[in-house]
């Protein structure tokens, strides 16, 4: 079946009306996303009357009175608003048969997470996670590398997302309040991020976990801290491969270093998200660095790849197929390796698990 990429228009996605919920980096990102698709960006709703007139400024578009009014308006809609917002907003677009790209946690819970999921399924709609790194050319290529059986049976893991903009204690953000952000905060926002990537990657699912968490500052302001800033974590995957994860968002000088490692049978891959040009292939004898280049690339990582190689590919266009792909699959299409409300809910189960185990210090499993 054919595919779109991220530079191409098809004429459905012109008539497209979307509409985003929220406000702030993930609503412009989001908004410059629908546009590159070439879908019409018709309102903005976030959560109260000053924050939406600042969104809809931002955005160019108009200011819509409630999620409501914008959701009967729309074909799509983008859900960008704080965690703890996402089911009750993403419940509602999709009852009202509206197709939903909801922002990660789905939900503050697996529980939640789940209903989302099994409702998503029960419709007609399309229903969409924005694990945008999936979408980097070098991602795909490692995917088909594990595929294609050049790694070999899986031996070990290692990943890390480490960041940086949560360091000092006078470092705060809406996730900080449980309220809003939900029980967990480092690893739900970018744990989700790491998890879902491995998985996508090795093509298998960790079976069990044990994790440990940390606080950095136990207030930040006025709010004291009950969510955990970094988590580090023993896994299994179901092969039997064993491997560690760290989560951070308080490393000094870390902005985004989102890194996965396979080890094989015959051999390695590398992928670091601050490189995405880059997939470093390791084996006994010898080591290389693979490059985007088209006449390397698999057909799924050369379809990702809409520039030539030497231009740089980055956050943004990855973003940007990611909506693409989501599109193309409400005109009917079946693009590969779009991010569902499956993968989300699957997040969302690792979250709980990485919690249950910080608190009671055993093995929990997460094959489910």
């Amino acid at each position: 079946m054919s595919q779109l990429n991220s530079q191409q228009v098809a004429p459905a996605m012109q008539e497209l009306k979307v509409g985003v919920i929220g406000g702030g980096f993930m609503a412009r990102t989001h908004a410059d996303a629908i546009r590159r698709a070439g879908a019409q960006l018709i309102g903005v709703r976030s959560n109260g009357e000053q924050s939406t007139q600042r969104a809809a400024a931002a955005l160019g578009v108009p200011a819509f009175e409630s999620v409501q009014a914008l959701i009967e308006q729309c074909d799509v809609i983008h859900i960008t608003s704080p965690n703890a917002l996402h089911f009750e907003q993403a419940t509602a677009a999709l009852e009202a048969g509206i197709s939903v790209v909801c922002e990660k946690p789905l939900a503050t819970n697996a529980h939640g997470a789940n209903q989302l999921a099994d409702l998503a399924a029960r419709s007609t709609a399309v229903a969409s996670v924005p694990f945008v790194y999936r979408f980097h050319p070098m991602v795909r290529q490692a995917r088909a590398h594990v595929q294609e059986g050049k790694l070999g049976r899986l031996l070990t893991v290692r990943g890390q997302y480490l960041q940086d903009w949560m360091h000092t204690v006078s470092d705060n953000d809406w996730r900080v309040e449980p309220a809003l952000g939900g029980p967990s905060r480092a690893f739900a926002d970018i744990g989700s991020h790491l998890v879902d990537l491995l998985e996508f990657i090795a093509g298998e699912k960790i079976v069990r976990l044990n994790a440990t968490t940390s606080i950095a500052h136990t207030h930040r302001g006025a709010v004291a801290v009950d969510t955990e800033d970094a988590a580090a974590l023993i896994v299994q995957m179901a092969s039997g491969a064993i491997g560690t994860l760290m989560v951070s968002q308080v490393n000094a000088g870390r902005k985004n270093a989102l890194t996965i490692e396979l080890s094989g049978e015959k051999s390695a891959l590398e992928f670091q998200q601050e490189k995405p040009e880059e997939l470093w292939i390791g084996k006994p004898e010898i080591s290389s660095v693979l490059s985007r280049q088209a006449a390397d690339l698999s057909a799924d990582a050369a379809r990702l790849s809409v520039v030539p190689a030497g231009h740089p590919m980055g956050y943004l266009d990855a973003f940007a197929a990611f909506v693409a792909d989501t599109y193309a699959a409400i005109a009917g299409k079946a693009p590969n390796g779009l991010p569902t409300f499956a993968d989300g809910a699957r997040a969302c189960q690792l979250t709980d698990a990485v919690l249950e185990s910080a608190r009671t210090g055993e093995w929990v499993a997460t094959n489910a």
